[in-house]
């Protein structure tokens, strides 16, 4: 690739930008094969799909409300991109562009931007740090199918995961400390939160749990102190990671402690599941139970992230 103009194609989720949105996004999301399952023919996926989000966009509806009308992934997916773009500015030709699993810009429309450009030679790179067939692994194949559906003679390449990336390391060890301060000379238990994930996924061999269990190797060398892996946003009747964070809240709490710091570890940017969930509802549930929960900045923008993505496009470019 070295002398090419490289797009580099930023793989997320997305998310509904309004309340409009939400149940068209919930029904690309339920009608996706490759994390759920509906019924025990594809062709029922999508109706049984509809039968779900109809009960479920209410809901969610109401929880979008609450962090402002929508999600701000696609936002600052945005920003980040536009961040790396700068930062890889004088290291060679790059284009950066977001392609989103579930909501606009779709995998295609990112590409039609690069063909228009000219460019052919692609880096995909997700903003999942842990690699999990629901998330990236969705997200690669949508790319596949949207390259093969093009005429365009693409190229692309794949970095498949980067749980301890040392400047994303870095990053959140940083992010850990800064939200350490609001505590003062308190002590505080440290609880990282991770997306569940059906436990039989990681018995058909799927690498999540173990990318992030990485990242917490890699980040707390850093800290010089440890915390408590929980996961979080269950939904269905199967059996899912444990425990999960409402459990370790209830835990902590019978335990006595009073003051928990919560870090979206397998997060990289703020969304439902940051604001809504841990701001929210997890907030709520301890103060109920007595505890103080902090939560630390999510990555976002933060430079040493944008640092962690630069490095991984340069190194997988030259």
């Amino acid at each position: 690739m070295a002398g090419k103009k490289i797009g580099v194609v930023l793989l997320n989720m997305g998310g509904p930008e309004s309340l409009d949105d939400v149940e068209p996004f919930l029904l690309n999301l339920f009608s996706d094969r490759e994390i759920i399952r509906l019924g025990p023919f594809p062709f029922l996926q999508k109706f049984i799909a509809r039968k779900i989000v109809k009960k479920r966009a209410p809901k969610s509806r109401a929880a979008y409300q609450l962090i402002g009308g929508g999600s701000p992934l696609a936002r600052i997916s945005a920003e980040q991109g536009r961040a790396l773009a700068a930062r890889l500015a004088g290291e060679g030709e790059f284009m950066v562009r977001c392609a989103m699993r579930y909501w606009h810009p779709l995998a295609e429309e990112a590409l039609a931007e690069f063909q228009r450009a000219g460019v052919r030679d692609l880096l995909a790179l997700p903003l999942y740090p842990h690699y999990s067939r629901a998330t990236s692994g969705s997200s690669f194949n949508d790319l596949r199918r949207a390259l093969a559906a093009t005429d365009y003679n693409f190229s692309c390449r794949e970095i498949t995961a980067w749980p301890d990336q040392p400047a994303y390391a870095a990053a959140l060890a940083a992010t850990i400390k800064e939200g350490a301060v609001a505590f003062g000379d308190a002590p505080f238990t440290l609880v990282y939160s991770a997306h569940s994930l059906p436990v039989s996924f990681i018995e058909a061999g799927d690498p999540y749990l173990d990318h992030i269990k990485r990242t917490i190797a890699a980040v707390e060398p850093l800290l010089g102190f440890g915390g408590r892996l929980c996961f979080q946003s269950r939904s269905g009747p199967v059996r899912w990671l444990a425990p999960s964070t409402p459990e370790t809240l209830r835990e902590l709490a019978d335990a006595g402690v009073k003051n928990v710091l919560m870090v979206p570890i397998s997060f990289v940017s703020d969304h439902v599941e940051t604001l809504y969930e841990i701001d929210i509802q997890y907030r709520e549930l301890a103060h109920g139970l007595g505890i103080r929960l902090v939560r630390p900045p999510a990555l976002n923008t933060h430079p040493r992230l944008i640092e962690a993505l630069a490095e991984l496009v340069l190194s997988h470019t030259r």
